[in-house]
């Protein structure tokens, strides 16, 4: 579950990054980008400059030499919405550099499957959700028992040791027998063989892992959500507001549900 590794790498040093680009901008040192700056750069230059760590399938990772995934197609998407002729500028960037990178002016936009969190908030703005994460079920895909979280009292759930899984599980669901493993691939194999009714992971790893095993499926009904957002600074209104459009419309005309049903859905 590298979301959450993300998750607490990110937030763990929001407040630094915060501080820090205070005393630089109050220092002189890096100027704030002027808010209409971002998109009159966008219109001259043709390029949209965005940092991301590729790590993370199917949101973004490399594959023979080139970025791939669906946080890389949507803003490429995005980025023909706001007039980037020559497309995505991508600035390759550690995850925990990702947001001190942004308020430094090295890329204008985060696009690295990161969560939205109140912390990160007090940095950052965010665009609208545009991917429900979350803890969710997987099942044999024979399974007619369990339909959701209600059927999950008195079964075996196989989950990763340390995360948020086991602490969920036993907060919510106590009456469901824990089996913890070490990987995302012993955890799948317990379902699959039979050895637990289900598995309890973060969705874009069980979607993935579904997408190429047709023994098993991911029910519907999440645990947990725990939204997916662009990052942008806080004075970039104007950019907030035009990328939010821009989901918007790529929502409505088709281009998101293809790029969730091709990353997602295992649906070309």
């Amino acid at each position: 579950m590298k979301s959450f590794g993300k998750f607490l790498a990110a937030a763990s040093f929001a407040s630094f990054a915060a501080a820090a680009v205070v005393t630089m901008v109050g220092a002189g040192s890096v100027p704030a980008r002027a808010e209409d700056a971002v998109i009159a750069s966008i219109k001259q230059n043709g390029t949209f400059r965005v940092g991301v760590d590729a790590t993370f399938a199917p949101f973004e990772f490399s594959q023979d030499g080139k970025k791939t995934g669906f946080d890389i197609e949507l803003v490429e998407a995005i980025a023909k919405e706001l007039g980037a002729t020559k497309g995505v500028e991508w600035v390759d960037i550690d995850f925990k550099g990702l947001i001190p990178g942004l308020m430094a002016n090295r890329f204008d936009m985060i696009a690295s499957a990161m969560y939205i969190t109140e912390e990160r908030r007090k940095v950052v703005a965010f665009s609208d959700t545009y991917y429900p994460g979350g803890l969710v079920i997987m099942v044999k895909a024979n399974n007619t028992a369990v339909k959701g979280p209600a059927d999950l009292e008195g079964k075996t759930a196989a989950v990763q040791i340390g995360t948020k899984s086991v602490v969920h599980l036993k907060e919510h669901f106590p009456k469901t027998k824990i089996v913890e493993v070490e990987t995302n691939a012993e955890m799948f194999g317990q379902v699959e063989t039979g050895r637990t009714d289900v598995a309890v992971t973060g969705k874009p790893a069980a979607k993935l892992y579904a997408q190429t095993h047709p023994t098993v499926k991911v029910l519907d009904d999440q645990l947990t959500t725990e939204d997916y957002g662009f990052a942008m600074r806080k004075d970039n209104t104007e950019l907030v507001t035009k990328v939010n459009a821009a989901i918007t419309k790529l929502k409505a005309d088709g281009t998101y549900q293809k790029l969730i049903d091709k990353w997602f859905e295992a649906k070309k």
